[in-house]
């Protein structure tokens, strides 16, 4: 990590895959025409005194880890200012990775009603969404008073920065290439270890599938699983330079390896839970802790859920075909313009930043801090593996979770991959898919 500090922003976003896509702007989607943004005047000043009055978070933490992770923050928040009362106003999420509260928070974004602060995936989801439309303060002084420039790595500061200015505060980094698993289940079907290539997984599917055990947990009731499980395949098949290429143009989607990948998704589907087209992202997890399901392609805020159930008889491995990428997320609160309670906000960001809520967050979260100096005796097994990976693999970004592209092409991405679990049509499906990339004009 550190041998990287000095990459500009440029040079991140095209380690990441993002390239020259990051240009991108979305409309303003109703309303009045969105403004560009504009660097504030002076810096922003710092809150002062014991805070009175209210904060309202926004985000989609609704589930087993992640409400317990939120609540830490918000207890260090309370023992600080006892006399503002938190507003909680967490959707669930589910047309998977927020859609809820996401389609909420637009309406009140574009109403000139914004919550005090609000939960947002670090790269085009919060850059394209929010700041380029004119609609968050940039927190350049905030990250030099607090000095978050000396803690957060450089690559971390660079995508959540427009214009030379960070604009949110990452309170974790998350891993979304891991393969979960049920030992027992395991051990019952004679698989003596997590499968690391496709071909090792349908082997190992096939032997589950002789003790009538679905292999595979997909929660496909709204769109956004599949399109998770399939990015993971997509970059086992291209490899991390392909797996880029489909977000800045190298890589085209009709290319004969995202065929292959398609293929490999519909014969997965054939070894999934039966009803996957009626379960919800949020009880997915349910399936593994009751041995109904034996694996499960997943992000490590499953590590946090499955603790927070006291379930233990899991463990994990990078999904197949990924060892040595570490395929990168990351969950941040900015400051958006208008805010009700801006001093309080500005608190609860320094609260955010901090390497005490960072690791009261990050162990419940099942998440890693996004900053450097974590003391890593609060961490668990498999959170002290992502530190050392996070450090050492190469780095891509998760387009589910909002790092790899912008919000449309995102959309149009689970939606499609929404029909593939439907039918399992992979001809339709990259059609679809070339299509969206088109519209989306990524470009080398």
């Amino acid at each position: 990590m550190e041998s990287k500090r000095a990459l500009s922003r440029r040079q991140i976003l095209k380690l990441l895959g993002l390239g020259t896509a990051q240009a991108a702007v979305l409309a303003a989607c109703g309303g009045a025409p969105a403004q560009q943004a504009q660097p504030a005047a002076g810096g922003q000043p710092a809150a002062s005194g014991g805070g009175s009055g209210k904060l309202e978070i926004f985000s989609w933490w609704t589930s087993g880890g992640e409400v317990e992770a939120l609540n830490a923050l918000y207890d260090i928040y309370k023992k600080k200012y006892p006399s503002v009362e938190i507003v909680n106003a967490a959707l669930a999420g589910g047309a998977g990775a927020g859609g809820n509260m996401k389609a909420v928070l637009k309406t009140r974004m574009l109403g000139n009603d914004p919550p005090d602060s609000f939960q947002v995936h670090l790269g085009h989801e919060l850059i394209d969404s929010h700041v380029t439309p004119g609609r968050m303060e940039p927190l350049d002084e905030l990250y030099g008073s607090e000095k978050w420039n000396d803690v957060f790595p450089k690559q971390l500061i660079e995508i959540a920065s427009y214009q030379g200015k960070p604009y949110s505060v990452p309170v974790n980094i998350h891993r979304s290439n891991v393969l979960w698993y049920h030992k027992g289940l395991f051990s019952q079907a004679g698989v003596d270890k997590p499968p690391a290539t496709w071909d090792e997984f349908f082997a190992a599917a096939d032997k589950l599938k002789a003790k009538n055990i679905p292999a595979l947990a997909i929660a496909e009731k709204d769109p956004g699983f599949t399109g998770h499980v399939f990015e993971n395949i997509l970059l086992a098949t291209l490899g991390p330079d392909g797996y880029r290429g489909l977000y800045n143009g190298t890589t085209k989607w009709d290319d004969p390896k995202v065929t292959e990948a398609l293929n490999t998704l519909k014969k997965a589907l054939d070894y999934a839970n039966p009803n996957y087209l009626s379960v919800s992202w949020g009880d997915v997890n349910d399936l593994i802790v009751a041995g109904k399901v034996a694996m499960m392609i997943m992000g490590d805020w499953t590590n946090g859920l499955l603790k927070s159930k006291k379930f233990n008889d899991y463990g994990w491995a990078p999904a197949p075909g990924t060892s040595g990428v570490f395929m990168a997320l990351s969950d941040s609160f900015g400051l958006p313009k208008g805010a009700k309670d801006r001093d309080n906000v500005i608190n609860w960001l320094k609260i955010c930043g901090s390497k005490d809520g960072q690791d009261a967050f990050n162990p419940l979260k099942g998440s890693i801090p996004g900053r450097t100096d974590a003391d890593l005796s609060k961490y668990d097994d498999y959170q002290k593996g992502a530190i050392a990976d996070f450090k050492s693999n190469q780095i891509t970004p998760s387009v589910v979770h909002g790092a790899a592209a912008k919000e449309s092409f995102m959309t149009d991405y689970a939606n499609v991959l929404n029909i593939m679990a439907a039918k399992k049509n992979p001809d339709e499906v990259q059609t679809k898919l070339v299509q969206a990339a088109t519209d989306a004009n990524f470009a080398a």
